[in-house]
Parts: C-alpha cells; sequence; structure tokens
C-alpha cells in the first residue's frame, strides 16, 4: 500500500532484498558467465528496471549488467568501453554507444556503421527506450545513438567535414531537385561530401524526435500527440557519388526527376517509411528506368 512505501522498516527491508538480490546476480556472473547470458533474454528486462529505479541496485549491477552486441557476443559496459572507446568518442570526450532496435529492419545501418569497425548493441526490450535516457543522465560521459539517427560519417561527431566535389551551382542543382514533399513525412535536404563509396543518398531520423515518439508510443509520460506527429526525416545526399554526375549530365529533366526520386525512395524504403501510394509510385519508377535503360541499350 502507498501509505507504506514511506515506512523507514519498509525501506530497509526493501534496500536489503534489493542487495541480496544484486548480489546474487553477481554470484552467478562471476560463477558461470555462460550460463548467466543466457539467461540474459529472461533477466535483462529487470535488471534493466532495477538499474533505472534504484541507485544501489544501479551501482552493483554495472559489474554485471551485459548487453548483445549484433556479432551475438555479450559485454559488460567497461568491456565495451574498452573496446570501442578508441573508434567512437566524439570532440566532447563522450563515448557514443552505437544501437539497434530491430537489426533486420536496420541491417543496411548496421553494416555500414561495422564497416567502419564500431560496435551495435542490441536494445530491443519495451523498457530500452526509458532505459537510454535514464543511463544518458547516470553513466558519465556516454551518449547513446542509434545507428539509423544520422549518416554513418556523423554517428560519432569528431568535428570534421568532408570537402564534395560538386560545385556550388551543382549542389544546389542537386538540392533542388530532392526537395519535393512526401505525405506524413517533414523532410530535410542537406548535401554533403562523404566517401565515395557511401550509398548515395542515406535517410535518417533525428535522434531526439524519434526517442519522443518512442516514448509517446510506448504510454510513456511524453505528450500523447508526439506520437501523431509527422516523422522528421533527414536526407542526406552524398555529393561524391559518382551517380550525380550522370544525373546532372542528362538533359532531359523528367528523367533527372525519376532518377533522384527514385533514389530518395530507395532511401525512405529502407527505414521502412514508404508505404501506399509512394510505394506503388516507387515500384511503377522503378519498371519506367528500367525499361528506358533497356531501350537505350538496344539503340
Amino acid at each position: 500500500r502507498s501509505y507504506l512505501q514511506g515506512d523507514p522498516n519498509v525501506k530497509k527491508i526493501n534496500a536489503h532484498i534489493t542487495k541480496k538480490v544484486a548480489d546474487k546476480l553477481e554470484e552467478i556472473f562471476n560463477k558461470d558467465r555462460k550460463a548467466f547470458e543466457e539467461k540474459w533474454d529472461s533477466l535483462g528486462l529487470f535488471v534493466k528496471y532495477g538499474m533505472m529505479t534504484d541507485d544501489k541496485f544501479l551501482e552493483k549491477a554495472n559489474k554485471f549488467y551485459v548487453w548483445e552486441t549484433t556479432d551475438g557476443a555479450f559485454k559488460t559496459m567497461d568491456e565495451y568501453r574498452t573496446e570501442a572507446e578508441v573508434l567512437q568518442k566524439n570532440k566532447d570526450g563522450k563515448l557514443v554507444v552505437l544501437y539497434t532496435t530491430n537489426p533486420v529492419q536496420q541491417d543496411a545501418y548496421v553494416q555500414q556503421a561495422i564497416a567502419r569497425g564500431y560496435k551495435v548493441v542490441k536494445m530491443e526490450t519495451i523498457v530500452d527506450a526509458a532505459f537510454i535516457n535514464n543511463m544518458e543522465l547516470k553513466w558519465e560521459n556516454v551518449q547513446f545513438t542509434r545507428v539509423d539517427a544520422d549518416i554513418t560519417d556523423n554517428l560519432i561527431d569528431k568535428g570534421e567535414d568532408a570537402e564534395s566535389v560538386l560545385s556550388a551551382e551543382d549542389t544546389e542543382k542537386l538540392k533542388s531537385l530532392f526537395n519535393f514533399q512526401k505525405e506524413g513525412l517533414n523532410v530535410n535536404v542537406e548535401v554533403k561530401g562523404l566517401s565515395a563509396d557511401a550509398p548515395p543518398v542515406v535517410a535518417t531520423r533525428p535522434e531526439l524526435m524519434r526517442r519522443m515518439k518512442d516514448m509517446a508510443a510506448a504510454g510513456g509520460s511524453m505528450a500523447s500527440w508526439y506520437a501523431n506527429m509527422p516523422d522528421e526525416v533527414s536526407l542526406t545526399v552524398n555529393g561524391n557519388h559518382s551517380i550525380y554526375r550522370d544525373i546532372l549530365s542528362r538533359e532531359s529533366e523528367e528523367m533527372r526527376e525519376k532518377m533522384v526520386k527514385n533514389l530518395a525512395d530507395l532511401a525512405l524504403l529502407s527505414q521502412g517509411l514508404l508505404s501506399g501510394n509512394s510505394l506503388t509510385s516507387f515500384i511503377n519508377r522503378s519498371v519506367e528506368l528500367m525499361e528506358d535503360k533497356s531501350e537505350v541499350k538496344a539503340d
């Protein structure tokens, strides 16, 4: 009952039980880590809840809390920090923990991060949205970023900017081609100089706004209207990709628009943001482009 929660004796009992549970979990972890990891799917949810709600439990849990990386390994926070801090420390000295909430849907982003040598952890439970926000406050110099929150070059902000090979005029032309609206989406377009082997365009969802929507969808304390807001999407166009030299050299404005819209739709599709009429238009346009290409070869 609520009036008992403030009772000193109840608090002592609660603290004692919490300590015993934490000590037992630490004992199991130290004695047979493999067995502990095998049970993590069942234990993890309760451990995370305890870490969020009880600072004494958090102190002990820091020794045995593990998260699974996308390659199937389990790492404590200290182990993750040791392996990742060289590549994943940003310009402010914070360790950036990269995570995925859906390894299958976000596979393209996960693979791009892994190719850079980054370590990506799985955060797939119903409490993870709250856990991430909570741990950013409690863990010193730690920042969480989902793998699709930005282009791979920007996931770890090192304060460095690459240059685009496009002229200022071509950059503006390209930006105007991508500057179209999608129903239910707020789309922001930016042309940047990325590595030549990076995708021609990447769709990302800003971390802060996505977290708010996730919390609202999970029934958190956020205002319910967050869940009904249009999705914020950033389209980052890789000005250094060779495909844009081909697109900008085309004489047909219609063909340029078709090619650019298809690239944008492919990026949105990777985020699960293409459906209904937009998806149908993408399929039809793709067929038209293939037919145009076949006709050119035949000629």
